[in-house]
């Protein structure tokens, strides 16, 4: 009787292939968020003095949850020990010792908001393994186009470098460009199109080349995007052409294709094809 129980356990807690498996992993997400917005207020000084014994009865409450959960999986797990070990049996761990902690030391509490990473089991519950296929794609890609990027990288790096020294030049500690980093400093800002306006240039020649710098800020967004999805467009022709018929040789089919366009026959699977 206890071994099946541990069984069912097991199957509700590990598992999402039944409603309870995923009634159980929405749950668990539920009480994540519920536990990062308790951390989130207490740390607003007009809500804690308000509210902050029921906030730490909540945190309490998430805390016991996680506990028993934690337990519980040690318990149902096929090997504890490796369960223990894992990405997900770590963050279970680290998730409740600072509360925990809390009694002993003080300003562990805030620590509690790495449950947020336990978040990352909703992506057993969406099942996302599914689009492994389109994430081999993406991988690729990002692969392919990294000799690109970094040359693209070097020469903003260049660009930035030349006119921060030009902007130090220019506009001078007077202006607020004291040194050559905090001009470049500059530079990647306004590059980047965020203009925090915390430093801004005051003689024409320096406004002129910060207009300058503005236009080429557009180019810095799109040439990335541009190159990867190129690369990304490049990767799925790819992987379109590899899926040839066995009967009659065609290929470029659709992804979703499951016949051959022409004589009918099944396509072979991307494992099939060697994607």
């Amino acid at each position: 009787m206890a071994f099946t129980m541990r069984e069912t356990v097991r199957s509700v807690i590990f598992g999402t292939e039944t409603f309870a498996g995923k009634l159980f992993d929405v749950a668990l997400i539920g009480v994540i968020f519920v536990g990062l917005c308790v951390v989130s207020l207490e740390s607003v000084d007009s809500i804690e003095s308000n509210y902050g014994d029921t906030l730490r009865i909540l945190e309490w409450v998430v805390t016991a949850i996680f506990t028993i959960e934690y337990l519980l999986r040690l318990w149902s797990a096929a090997h504890p020990a490796a369960y223990a070990r894992s990405f997900f049996g770590v963050v279970d761990l680290l998730s409740i010792l600072p509360t925990w902690a809390g009694l002993v030391f003080t300003g562990t509490q805030s620590l509690v908001v790495i449950r947020a990473l336990r978040i990352l089991r909703i992506f057993r519950v969406l099942k996302l393994a599914q689009f492994s296929r389109e994430a081999s794609q993406l991988a690729r890609a990002l692969r392919s186009s990294r000799p690109k990027i970094i040359v693209f990288v070097g020469s903003v790096l260049c660009a930035v470098i030349i006119v921060g020294a030009l902007m130090h030049l220019i506009e001078g500690p007077e202006n607020g460009f004291h040194s050559i980093p905090l001009a470049m400093y500059w530079a990647i800002v306004t590059m980047t199109t965020v203009g925090y306006g915390d430093i801004a240039p005051q003689t024409p020649v320096g406004q002129a080349m910060a207009s300058v710098l503005m236009i080429m800020g557009y180019g810095v967004i799109a040439v990335p995007t541009g190159i990867v999805s190129a690369e990304l467009v490049h990767a799925s022709r790819d992987h379109h052409e590899r899926r040839e018929c066995l009967g009659c040789g065609a290929r470029d089919h659709e992804s979703d294709a499951r016949h051959c366009k022409l004589c009918g026959r099944a396509l072979p699977s991307g494992r099939e094809t060697g994607s």
